[in-house]
């Protein structure tokens, strides 16, 4: 069975979406289906996966530790989504609890403190020798007055199955940092858009994107048989609730193919 068994299904819910849509879908096998996939979109939080990817590169090079000890000045925390607003100043963390505080809760004030620990100018370098052709990081979390000058985060939908390739195979990382990476995936805590309708029989390890009239969803999903690796970004749509709901039944089309097989 191929992915294009379930194109037509999917394009059907693209078709009917009141909003900007891409999505891709890639399968171990190396079948692949897409749509708009190198169209460029606000990031929101799926910029922090090339972020992730070039935390763990460091710390292989020996440029930062993961279990080295941090503080989080008052002036570095942020809001939005995330935990660390909201604890005391007092918390121990290390640089390993950053990185998986950035994606487990995509937690804002962990994700501005890796920017300033890593550097803006080696993260966007990460990108470049990843190969993705869509994707800056331009600011930081919640750094609205960037925004209104002009600088934003983007990501496409092509990028975005580069990155979890390069964090599930390949050798852009040791297998020892893409195992940690990954276990951080699977630890993830936002799951209601592509791993919401799937049942038993898969893992999915996944990282979510949303801001007003942004809403993204990426995963690497593995059965004891197969892996896919999936992106849907959508943004400008007239109800997030339907952004939701379109990638949780795209998640569960890609479940119901893989548990076929």
């Amino acid at each position: 069975m191929t992915l294009q068994m379930i194109e037509n299904d999917i394009w059907a819910l693209v078709d009917a979406f009141d909003g900007n849509i891409a999505y891709k879908i890639e399968s171990g096998f190396g079948d692949m289906i897409g749509y708009q996939e190198e169209d460029s979109f606000q990031s929101a939080s799926l910029i922090k996966i090339p972020m992730i990817i070039e935390g763990y590169r460091q710390s292989e090079r020996k440029n930062i530790y993961l279990n080295q000890p941090v503080t989080i000045p008052p002036n570095a925390v942020t809001g939005g989504s995330g935990v660390l607003h909201a604890l005391s100043n007092k918390v121990f963390l290390t640089v390993e609890d950053l990185l998986t505080l950035m994606i487990t809760v995509s937690d804002n004030t962990a994700t501005n403190m890796m920017m300033s620990l890593l550097g803006i100018d080696e993260i966007n370098r990460c990108i470049q020798e990843l190969g993705l052709k869509h994707t800056i990081l331009g600011r930081k979390m919640q750094d609205f007055k960037a925004l209104k000058e002009g600088r934003d985060n983007t990501i496409s939908a092509e990028d975005t199955i580069t990155c979890l390739k390069a964090i599930h195979t390949g050798d852009f990382l040791t297998k020892e940092s893409q195992e940690r990476i990954l276990r951080v995936f699977d630890n993830q805590q936002l799951r209601d858009k592509l791993p919401s309708l799937m049942g038993r029989g898969v893992k999915v390890a996944s990282k979510t994107g949303g801001i007003r009239g942004v809403s993204h969803d990426c995963a690497i999903i593995r059965s004891e048989t197969q892996t896919v690796y999936a992106a849907v970004l959508t943004e400008n749509m007239k109800s997030e609730e339907e952004s939701r709901q379109v990638i949780s039944k795209i998640g569960k089309l890609i479940y119901d193919h893989m548990v076929a097989e």
